[in-house]
């Protein structure tokens, strides 16, 4: 439960695809040729956002850090409330009827099962939920907007904002959230109003507020993680790491090829920026300069290639086999790799346990290649899964669904929060060691990815029976909180003509970029296919930025 929604491995996925921001178009949607860019102007985007008001109903055990504007540490619990507190008096909606989609990669519930009967009662609406099947679901969304068929209510998952066109349906086929929600006329919704401000900025189109933050933090950072146990045996603390000869030099002592070992998986998505590279793009004297043209990207792919020939690095992980990554560092067999933050969680220390007793899991600070220059972490997206309401509601029918949204983002450890995430005590869960525990008509009713999918508390760490889970973690954020550091458009929408998007996605250029780190290509190989992508597709790439972007919005920084 090191989520709000114990949605374990579900956020480990999301949070790598934000670590891979800089390969890939996360946030922009490919319109028509003609389709306006869809970017917030700086005014635009202040006056569209929520007031940030935070919600103390529970007190954490361990309290967030700051690291500025925008960013804190989650809040960590050690124990759930033995009494949980309301946060919303009475029932928030008046009967109306709705319909619902959201992604579900899991057991989909039975219809109008116990717990959905319980959870319409509370929320005071009768809401029919149909989750749609998570791994197709990109391609099942298009088909209900071309028919204009979608749902009162909708998950749209921030990374498919391209296969939906989302920035197109801002207007049309999306409801406009602003005159409901922006600056003080969100305190109407307490809890909607202790969202991260940034996670606002994640459904924001053309200067006006759409979505509705599911998934939320003001901690979004991947990590290089590393088996504690294996290194504490040895007298190896992470502290100790400063520096990319560090890291190679760790390499060599931990490598022993001859009993299956092998100090690396892959790190690349997550260590590149230690050499002062942007994550896409950084604004040089007013001027937009992306990562292919910096120094620092071909220091960090040098490095990254001899890696790769050095024996340092996994056989299976150099041959691209990334799906078995987590059982590699489960045996032991890879010892260090990068991955996202959701990958630190109670289901990842009990199944590391499972595979060896003496598993831990640690992540390296924040370091810089040099081991001199100050160290950074960009952050990612703030928001990954976002709802939007259908804008053929009425304004009285969009007025009852933000109540129930305010219900479905009670904070963690309230009593909204635990009808949500685990059902009625007595008949979907019980308490065990003070835990919520699902009864067997809880597992197979409730399903963390139905609800919370419509609306959501921001994140928290919790791992009820794994609390060095918990303490761990919340160790290395606090440690790591002063380095995260927002990149060049971040949490910002654009929607791109097709052509566009083709030349951000670049994808010669990654395909050959990920031989090299591989081993496969060396570094005059990935200049080549810059030098090519430069003279054509990127000049006009930069072109688009500046003028659709850059010039409309600033950095977003």
């Amino acid at each position: 439960m090191s989520s709000g929604l114990n949605r374990r491995s579900f956020l480990s996925t999301t949070a790598t695809i934000a670590g891979a921001a800089a390969m890939t178009p996360l946030l922009s949607a490919c319109g028509g040729a003609t389709a306006k860019s869809g970017a917030n102007s700086k005014e635009g985007l202040k006056a569209a956002l929520p007031t940030y008001v935070p919600n103390s109903a529970v007190k954490a055990d361990i309290p967030p850090v700051s690291g500025g504007t925008d960013v804190a540490t989650d809040p960590g619990y050690l124990s759930y409330p033995t009494s949980p507190p309301k946060t919303v008096s009475g029932v928030p909606g008046k009967g109306g009827r709705y319909t619902a989609v959201t992604p579900l990669w899991g057991t989909n519930p039975p219809a109008g099962n116990s717990f959905y009967q319980a959870m319409d009662k509370a929320l005071g609406v009768e809401l029919t939920i149909k989750p749609a099947d998570g791994n197709n679901y990109n391609t099942i969304v298009p088909t209900m907007t071309a028919a204009k068929k979608l749902p009162d209510w909708i998950n749209l998952p921030s990374w498919w904002n391209p296969n939906f066109n989302t920035g197109k349906l801002a207007g049309t086929q999306l409801a406009d959230l602003t005159p409901y929600l922006s600056g003080d006329k969100i305190k109407k919704y307490p809890n909607l109003a202790a969202l991260p401000t940034g996670a606002w900025q994640a459904g924001a189109w053309g200067d006006k507020l759409y979505g509705i933050p599911c998934v939320s933090t003001r901690f979004g950072v991947g990590a290089v993680y590393y088996r504690r146990d294996v290194l504490d045996s040895r007298g190896i603390t992470a502290d100790q790491v400063k520096s990319a000869d560090d890291l190679m030099n760790l390499g060599k002592e931990l490598t022993d090829a001859k009993r299956g070992v092998w100090a690396f998986d892959d790190v690349w998505t997550y260590l590149y920026t230690a050499w002062g590279c942007p994550q896409k793009w950084k604004v040089d004297n007013g001027k937009l300069v992306h990562l292919f043209e910096t120094q620092e990207f071909l220091e960090a792919l040098d490095w990254h290639y001899r890696l790769a020939t050095s024996g340092y690095m996994h056989p299976d992980a150099l041959a691209g086999d990334n799906a078995n990554a987590t059982t590699r560092f489960y045996s032991g067999k890879a010892l260090i790799q990068g991955d996202g933050g959701g990958a630190w969680n109670l289901a990842d220390y009990q199944s590391g346990v499972a595979a060896d007793p003496k598993y831990r899991r640690g992540a390296f600070n924040a370091l810089a290649a040099d081991g001199k220059s100050t160290p950074v972490l960009y952050m990612g997206a703030s928001s990954s899964m976002i709802s939007y309401l259908n804008a053929d509601l009425k304004p009285a029918q969009i007025e009852e669904l933000l109540a129930v949204a305010n219900y479905l983002a009670a904070p963690y450890g309230t009593a909204e929060y635990t009808l949500i995430n685990f059902g009625v005590e007595g008949v979907h869960h019980t308490r065990v060691n003070g835990v919520p525990t699902f009864t067997t008509e809880g597992k197979k009713d409730v399903q963390p990815q139905t609800f919370p999918f419509l609306a959501a508390p921001s994140a928290v760490l919790s791992n009820p029976g794994g609390d060095i889970v918990t303490k761990d973690y919340s160790g290395w954020q606090a440690a790591n909180v002063k380095t995260l550091t927002k990149p060049c458009f971040w949490n910002t929408n654009y929607s791109m003509p097709p052509a566009i998007a083709a030349a951000e996605a670049a994808q010669s250029v990654n395909d050959t970029i990920k031989d090299c780190y591989h081993g496969k290509k060396k570094v005059s190989d990935v200049q080549a296919a810059v030098s090519s992508w430069r003279s054509g597709p990127g000049e006009r790439l930069k072109h688009w930025m500046t003028d659709n972007v850059l010039n409309k919005n600033g950095t977003g920084q």
